[in-house]
């Protein structure tokens, strides 16, 4: 149908009165086409559209194919996506079309479209919604381009894009707007996409393997599974407080102990703390449990995972990380905390300390406080010491892959006490690029040890530890039921994910992270 003549004053000859334009401005010019479209019967939102190819398809189909010029005369191709930039010379017009797969050049001619032509100078704005139908033909410049026999309105946008050079810069409103920032940048869709392959492909190779995804609940009557201070809630018909789960891990060890050998979860964690570049209130993780098997077990299935995902994914094991390039190359480095933190502190050794001496927290201390470790004082134990240690001296400088084993057993109240090393649980944690990647126990199976550790978590709770965990009776009376030697793996995907996309902030590989009110209202 052809544009009234009224609706000229909507058409977008002079690109500076556009630029002028306040964004408030540009919304009621568009609103006007809206009104205009529809007094003479045009849809500016359709039902539905049939597309016959998507940008990629093109560019693969004509790959070698067209001299510049040339016009595939035979060819009926429909395509369909959004205007992102538009350039009208009087009889002709040339847009940009932007799909899910990738740009492709439109082409419009007065003298092919007749009165339709009209619409696409009055009614199109960038960001609107659009589907072609035409032939194929290379530009004099080579660019391949559908050139339009018809056209039709599919949603027409009301608020334009973000400006090409200056639009979209602020990395909070990016967040805010993900919408936006997928529409005007690809790199972002393209962060999504691996994401989503990574975790469709853990869930692939871990159904191969024999593990069965089995999901637990989101809300617990008691937080567990981890360190950490839980979101609260309220249940208005059971009148219940609750929390939002901070693992998975009870739940799926009450499956091992019913009768499973191999299960696993991949679902959204909620803790209560602080937020950064690594951290984000809600994140995803993936733990999984298998019966008769060990902490060893789980550093080679960790390593099989990972690699076999960064292949696909990347495309090789070696990909950078910012400055970086992190080999993904079996197998990974595996040492233990206490010789990690002797490569920071040579002229001191904490596996030398007597346990039994009240001495050595003193000198475990004293040493910390040397290497310029920070809250020593706050340590009740050699073990926590350690671990402060390794945490401030060596975490960060781990860039490639790395197991460090054997943790102290106060900072680990769920695993299995070393089998040939008091003070130590038989555990790893998994680093690249100086963060934590993956955490794993030989499962505590003793339930009268775990009570013990239960009660020394409670009495850290009491004493204003917000992270500490209460006793669980629910678990501790499923345990006593007898629950097989387990290894369990923890690996959180959002880290992952990070390395994978080369992606320096947590919230960039996060869809919609939590962010502050707007008081901006913008």
């Amino acid at each position: 149908q052809q544009p009234k003549s009224k609706t000229s004053s909507f058409t977008n000859n002079s690109n500076k009165k556009a630029e002028e334009m306040s964004e408030s401005e540009l919304r009621l010019n568009r609103i006007a086409k809206i009104q205009a479209m529809r007094e003479v019967n045009v849809e500016p939102f359709e039902y539905t559209y049939d597309c016959t190819r998507t940008a990629a398809q093109l560019a693969a189909e004509y790959e070698g194919r067209l001299d510049n010029g040339a016009e595939d005369e035979q060819s009926d191709v429909s395509v369909a996506g959004r205007i992102m930039t538009r350039r009208v010379f009087g009889k002709l017009a040339f847009f940009t079309l932007q799909d899910e797969t990738g740009i492709v050049q439109l082409q419009f001619d007065k003298t092919r479209l007749e009165d339709s032509f009209q619409g696409i100078k009055d009614w199109t704005d960038g960001g609107d919604i659009i589907g072609v139908r035409g032939t194929v033909r290379r530009t004099d410049k080579g660019e391949l381009t559908v050139y339009a026999k018809e056209w039709k309105m599919l949603t027409k946008s009301i608020l334009p894009l973000p400006d090409k050079y200056h639009g979209l810069q602020d990395i909070t409103k990016r967040y805010r707007n993900r919408h936006v920032d997928m529409i005007v940048n690809p790199s972002v869709r393209e962060t999504f996409r691996k994401r989503a392959k990574i975790t469709s492909m853990m869930r692939r190779l871990l159904d191969e393997d024999g593990f069965l995804e089995i999901e637990t609940p989101v809300l617990h009557t008691q937080s567990g599974g981890a360190e950490a201070k839980p979101f609260e809630t309220y249940h208005n018909t059971m009148d219940m407080d609750l929390t939002l789960r901070i693992a998975t891990e009870l739940h799926l060890k009450r499956l091992i102990i019913g009768g499973f050998d191999k299960v696993y979860e991949i679902g959204r964690i909620f803790r209560n703390e602080g937020i950064s570049t690594r951290h984000n209130p809600e994140f995803t993780s993936i733990e999984l449990y298998q019966a008769y098997a060990e902490n060893d077990d789980m550093m080679n299935l960790t390593e099989r995972l990972i690699c076999a995902i960064a292949e696909e994914v990347c495309g090789g094991l070696v990909v950078p990380y910012g400055e970086e390039m992190v080999s993904f190359e079996r197998p990974w480095r595996r040492v233990t905390m206490h010789d990690v933190v002797k490569e920071e502190i040579p002229d001191f050794d904490f596996a030398a300390l007597d346990l039994n001496d009240p001495e050595s927290l003193t000198k475990a201390k004293a040493a910390a406080r040397t290497a310029g470790v920070p809250d020593v004082d706050k340590a009740k134990s050699v073990g926590e010491v350690l671990n402060l240690c390794f945490e401030e001296l060596c975490e960060p400088k781990l860039i490639q892959p790395t197991f460090v084993i054997d943790y102290p057993v106060e900072v680990s109240p769920l695993a299995k006490p070393h089998r040939s090393k008091p003070g130590l649980v038989e555990r790893f944690e998994m680093f690249i690029v100086g963060r934590e990647h993956a955490n794993s126990f030989s499962e505590l199976t003793d339930p009268v040890d775990q009570r013990k550790r239960f009660e020394a978590q409670a009495e850290k709770k009491a004493a204003g530890d917000e992270e500490a965990c209460d006793v669980d009776e629910e678990f501790l009376q499923a345990l006593e039921q007898g629950m097989p030697p387990t290894g369990g793996l923890g690996i959180g995907i959002d880290r992952l994910v990070m390395v994978l996309t080369n992606s320096p902030s947590i919230r960039d590989v996060i869809a919609f992270p939590l962010l502050r009110p707007d008081t901006d209202g913008k």
